[in-house]
C-alpha cells in the first residue's frame, strides 16, 4: 500500500511539472511576442509586392511568383503559431495551486468514498470464497472458475470437465466449453453423453453451424450410445441444412416416435418437424439450432451446481474435520432435492459430531432447508 500511495504521488508530480511548463512557455511566448512579430514581416513583404507591382516594377510573371512564394511563407509562420492563446502570467499562481490541489482532492474523495483500510483479495482467496458460498447465489463465470479448480484436483474425473464445460457455456465461453470436454472424452472415451456434448460446443463456437468436428463428434456419441438424443437430432439437422431435407426429416421422426410419450421435448420438436416440412427446408432466418428441448439450461445450471456440490463432497472426504463444510453439504443437497444423498450426509454428519449439540443443530437444521428449482 505504501508504494501505490509514493507511486501515485510521483504521478501527480510529475502530471503538475508538466501543466507548469506549458503555463511557462505559453507565459514566456506572450512576453516576448515573437509571433506577432513575424507574422507582420511577411504582410509587409506582401505589401510592398503589392506597391511594386502598382509601380509598373515587377512583370505579372514574376508578380505571381513573388505573391505565392510570400504566402507560402506567410501560412508556414502561421502555423508555428501557439495551439492555443498565450496566457496571463498572473494566472501561474492559480495553475500551481490547482495542480497541487488536485491529488489531495483526489485522496481525500478516496478516503470518503473508498475502502483504504480493505486487505488485499488474492485470486486463490476469493476462489476458496466462492467454493463455500451457495452455488445457487453465483455466476456462471464464478461456477466456472471453482470448477476449474476442481478439475484440477481430480484430474482422472471426467465429471468436473463436464461440469466445467457447462459453467462455461452458460458464461458464453463455447471454446473453453470444448476444451474442456475434449479432455474429458480422453479421460473417459466411451462416454457418449461427454461426446455428444463436444459436437454442441462445437455447434455454439461455430454459431449454429454443423460443421465437421461437430459431425465426428456426434458420430462417436452414436457408436457408444445408439439412442442418444442430441446426436441423432444434430446429425438430422445436419442432412436438413446440407439438403437431404427428407433423410434428415426421417431421422428426426424416428428420434420422435423414440421419446417417451411425457417427454416435454416432443411438443417442440414435433413443431419442428412440421415447420420443416411446411417450408421444404431450414427458414434461413430461423433455423432450429440445439436440442429438441430448448427450455433445457435449467438443467446445465443444476449440473453445473451439482458439480460444485460434488467438489465440496469430495474436500470434505480428504479433509473432513470441518463442521461448516458438512452443514454447507446437507443444505446444498437439500436444496438440490436430493434427499438419499442429504440423509445420508446428514447421518455421517452425525456420527462424527454426536457430541457437538451445537453442530448437530446446524446440521438438523439444514436438512430441513426445501428443495428449491433454480433459475438460469
Amino acid at each position: 500500500m505504501i508504494a501505490f500511495w509514493i507511486a501515485a504521488a510521483g504521478l501527480s508530480a510529475v502530471v503538475a511539472a508538466l501543466v507548469l511548463r506549458g503555463a511557462a512557455r505559453a507565459s514566456a511566448a506572450a512576453s516576448a511576442g515573437g509571433d506577432d512579430a513575424s507574422l507582420a514581416v511577411h504582410r509587409r513583404q506582401l505589401s510592398e509586392i503589392d506597391d511594386l507591382a502598382e509601380r509598373g516594377l515587377l512583370a505579372d510573371a514574376e508578380l505571381k511568383g513573388a505573391r505565392a512564394e510570400a504566402a507560402r511563407r506567410l501560412i508556414a509562420a502561421a502555423d508555428h503559431q501557439a495551439p492555443w492563446p498565450p496566457t496571463d502570467p498572473k494566472l501561474r499562481p492559480l495553475v500551481l495551486a490547482l495542480a497541487a490541489a488536485a491529488p489531495l482532492l483526489a485522496i481525500a474523495l478516496y478516503g470518503v468514498v473508498g475502502a483504504p483500510g480493505l486487505a488485499d483479495q488474492p485470486f486463490l482467496k476469493r476462489v476458496a470464497a466462492w467454493r463455500n458460498t451457495d452455488p445457487a447465489q453465483l455466476e456462471p463465470q464464478k461456477i466456472a472458475t471453482v470448477l476449474e479448480q476442481i478439475a484440477v484436483q481430480r484430474p482422472t474425473d471426467p465429471e468436473p470437465l463436464k461440469n466445467l464445460a457447462l459453467a462455461r457455456m452458460a458464461a458464453g465461453d463455447a471454446t473453453g466449453a470444448s476444451q474442456a470436454l475434449r479432455r474429458a472424452v480422453i479421460l473417459a472415451p466411451a462416454r457418449a453423453d461427454l461426446w455428444a456434448g463436444l459436437g454442441e460446443t462445437f455447434v455454439a463456437d461455430g454459431d449454429g453451424e454443423i460443421g465437421t468436428d461437430a459431425r465426428k463428434a456426434f458420430a462417436e456419441a452414436l457408436k457408444r450410445d445408439p439412442r442418444n438424443v442430441s446426436a441423432r437430432y444434430h446429425l438430422g439437422l445436419a442432412r436438413i441444412a446440407n439438403g437431404d431435407v427428407q433423410g434428415g426429416l426421417a431421422d428426426w421422426k424416428a428420434l420422435l416416435a423414440d421419446l417417451p410419450p411425457d417427454d416435454p421435448r416432443r411438443m417442440g420438436f414435433g413443431h419442428q418437424i412440421a415447420q420443416v416440412q411446411a417450408d421444404g427446408g431450414l427458414r434461413p432466418s430461423a433455423a432450429p439450432t440445439g436440442q429438441p428441448a430448448e427450455g433445457g439450461s435449467d438443467g446445465d445450471v443444476q449440473g453445473m451446481i451439482q458439480g460444485m456440490v460434488a467438489g465440496l463432497a469430495a474436500r470434505l472426504e480428504a479433509s473432513p474435520d470441518d463442521p461448516d463444510g458438512w452443514v454447507k453439504l446437507v443444505r446444498a443437497y437439500a436444496v438440490l432435492g436430493d434427499a438419499a444423498r442429504r440423509d445420508a450426509t446428514l447421518a455421517k454428519a452425525e456420527a462424527r459430531y454426536k457430541d457437538q449439540p451445537k453442530v448437530l443443530a446446524a446440521l438438523r437444521q439444514a436438512a430441513q432447508t426445501p428443495a428449491q428449482k433454480t433459475q438460469p
